[in-house]
């Protein structure tokens, strides 16, 4: 947008010696709006992606021992982009929004002498070992704590998570269905909506599996999870103790670990839930109770710099601590340890 702006004393000139057609021309002014920062469903070192990119621009890896083609990201997120059309028929299916990470450079056989500071573009091969993409339905919404949600499909590929190296066999993909926060693109994901082991060898397979997990995914038990949760809170010094014991978990003896609830949360994320619960806009609760819808978002927030090949377990996680404390807090006994 570019606004005319007649300098103040120019104006004052025009009008008190009224020169007409010989006065000065306007000053054009450009205001140059500071770039406003978008929310992703997942950062951490991640970048943005297009599907032409993916498709025209990367090479695709092979089982080495086979030379077998991989499904590779771009069918990937085409496939689950088909089933979602398909069974959501009649809503509004968005396009992917598709982040990359771990890039995988390599060259053109004509290219293999030349020093690194002299290769051209058109030498380089390349291809991410992570991808992740959403797919968002936003005619299917609902408002849980004054949030809008939107229903959302997230996919997961990490490369690294495979072997190559060996001759083709089921490959693995990570899939979720469940709801994102609109005010904070925060992901919430449901024990019915996400299938954490897909294996496939074709692409026909894995829209099957899609819409599997369509099928079986129950939205209005997710919502109605989410919803309750507004109804509890906890203390600030209860808030105080989980974070505790939630840096504490991590040192446990092994088999006191594992009697406990698992937490997946890493140290830093932790710290960045006590962050947000005292500077964060839409979540924070600094010297007051929280209740668990917010204490949801506060995890689900933190886990968004989770790497791609571990985000979506985060995700689920995140679910299952917030639903277990709650219960906590209703007397049950599983997730009492954090908040005691």
């Amino acid at each position: 947008m570019r606004d005319l702006v007649i300098m103040p004393a120019m104006a004052q000139r025009r009008e008190s010696l009224n020169m007409g057609e010989f006065a000065e021309e306007a000053i054009i002014v450009e205001e140059v709006a500071a770039p406003k920062r978008v929310n992703h469903f997942i950062e951490a070192n991640t970048q943005e992606a297009t599907l032409h990119h993916l498709k025209h621009e990367c090479i695709t890896p092979v089982f080495s021992k086979d030379n077998e083609l991989t499904i590779n990201h771009a069918a990937f997120v085409e496939t689950i982009q088909d089933a979602a059309q398909s069974f959501f028929s009649g809503e509004r299916v968005e396009q992917a929004d598709i982040r990359v990470s771990h890039i995988i450079k390599g060259r053109v056989p004509e290219a293999i002498h030349k020093p690194a500071n002299q290769l051209l573009e058109s030498d380089k091969t390349i291809y991410y070992e992570r991808a992740a993409f959403s797919i968002d339905v936003p005619t299917i919404y609902e408002t849980v704590g004054g949030n809008k949600l939107n229903l959302s499909i997230v996919g997961v590929r990490a490369y690294n998570q495979m072997n190559l190296y060996s001759k083709k066999v089921p490959e693995l993909f990570r899939l979720a269905i469940g709801f994102k926060n609109q005010v904070c693109c925060n992901m919430c994901i449901f024990t019915n909506g996400y299938k954490d082991d897909l294996r496939v060898s074709s692409t026909s397979e894995l829209y099957r599996a899609a819409l599997e997990l369509f099928n079986n995914y129950n939205p209005a038990k997710h919502l109605h999870l989410m919803q309750q949760l507004g109804n509890t809170s906890m203390s600030e010094h209860q808030f105080a103790t989980l974070l505790g014991k939630a840096r504490l978990y991590q040192c446990l003896p092994t088999g006191y670990q594992k009697a406990l609830p698992r937490m997946l949360l890493t140290d830093t994320q932790i710290n960045s839930v006590a962050k947000a619960y005292i500077h964060d806009d839409n979540f924070g609760c600094f010297g007051s109770e929280l209740n668990m819808w917010k204490f949801y978002n506060l995890l689900t927030g933190a886990n968004k710099s989770s790497y791609i090949d571990s985000f979506l377990d985060r995700s689920l996680n995140a679910t299952e601590m917030a639903t277990g404390i709650n219960a906590a807090l209703h007397g049950d006994e599983r997730y009492k340890w954090f908040i005691d």
